[in-house]
């Protein structure tokens, strides 16, 4: 329980900025999730779009302060591999000679 003045408005604050974060951070997830999601189902054009919009809301979000910066590196780094990875597989997959 706080007890002067300025820890209750402290307590206020820090409320606030704990629900602004959530949705920021509840965003991230969000639209990490549906990339990863397009990914594995092999809509590659459609992933492409959604690890763009991930990417972004991440930049935002360390930006913010919401998330460290080599945070938002690591999850786009992780995306991005599983995206390059799913392209490969299906441009070999593609170029392989029907016997």
């Amino acid at each position: 329980m706080p007890n002067t003045r300025s820890a209750r408005k402290q307590v206020r604050v820090t409320q606030r900025r704990r629900l602004k974060n959530k949705s920021i951070q509840s965003l991230c997830k969000t639209n990490i999730t549906k990339a990863e999601r397009l990914i594995f189902s092999g809509e590659l054009e459609l992933a492409q779009e959604a690890a763009i919009a991930a990417i972004s809301s991440l930049d935002r979000a360390a930006e913010k302060g919401v998330i460290h910066p080599n945070n938002a590196a690591r999850r786009k780094s992780r995306l991005m591999k599983k995206l390059n990875e799913a392209r490969t597989l299906s441009s070999a997959e593609g170029s392989t000679p029907a016997s």
